[in-house]
């Protein structure tokens, strides 16, 4: 067994003996799909827990320690904590009621335990996925990508460099994608719903999807917007204005 996934149950183990536990819900490379795991995974979970005792298992650690000490956490927001266990296991969780759980949009979860008397579906009770919206199409992405390529040379012309960066290397690479995912979706590619870079390198290869060339840093951001404009000229009927506007503050 993964350590991993060890490591929960160990701790779903302990969560059977307290009286205010109601759930422990393995998410991400711990859930459903939990044979991604490898060397590089970090624990992410849910807890699940009787009314009123969510602030107690938020503020303490003492139950994330009974399977071993923790070095390290900190709070990362209101229902839960980011953590390192002393044997470098890390974990990311958060801490809800039955009722917070079926208001949150969550997928590919995994029942670790769970009382007898725990509600039937927890793994499954988050809000049904939203319907695709109207700006969800090539044309949307497309223009996105080629507008964040615009906006972008014109702050590294002005200096601003790291926004710069952003709007190039991270906004316009977003919409590359999504463009990919509508267009050429990849066989066997599982798709994070919540980071759609996740596992990207495994679905394209460079030759579909130059990361390294569109990507390249800092100092980069003219070559970057140059080979994203490239590639989406290659791909789709790119409006001659916009692409006309990019090609002149590249030459600048």
């Amino acid at each position: 067994m993964h350590p991993m996934l060890r490591r929960l149950d160990d701790l779903a183990a302990h969560l059977a003996t307290r009286p205010d536990t109601v759930a422990l819900l393995g998410l991400g490379s711990a859930g459903a799909e939990h044979d991604r795991l490898d060397a590089h995974s970090d624990l992410d979970f849910f807890l699940v827990v009787a009314h009123g005792a969510v602030p107690r298992y938020v503020e303490s650690v003492d139950w994330l320690a009974a399977p071993g000490p923790v070095a390290y956490s900190f709070a990362n927001e209101r229902n839960g904590r980011k953590a390192l266990y002393a044997d470098g296991i890390f974990v990311e969780y958060a801490v809800f009621t039955v009722d917070e759980l079926r208001r949150l949009p969550f997928t590919g979860a995994r029942v670790v335990w769970q009382r007898p008397d725990a509600p039937a579906g927890l793994a499954e009770c988050g809000p049904p996925a939203r319907p695709a919206t109207p700006y969800d199409t090539v044309e949307f992405h497309l223009n996105e990508a080629l507008t964040n390529l615009y906006v972008g040379l014109h702050r590294e012309l002005r200096g601003e460099r790291l926004t710069a960066a952003r709007f190039i290397q991270s906004y316009a690479v977003d919409r590359v994608l999504a463009l990919l995912r509508l267009t050429a979706p990849a066989a066997a590619h599982r798709r994070d719903p919540f980071d759609p870079s996740r596992r990207v390198e495994r679905a394209y290869p460079p030759e579909v999807l130059p990361l390294a060339e569109m990507v390249p840093g800092y100092r980069g951001n003219r070559e970057a917007a140059r080979v994203t404009l490239g590639w989406l000229e290659q791909r789709f009927p790119v409006d001659p204005v916009i692409a006309a506007a990019v090609r002149a503050l590249l030459g600048e």
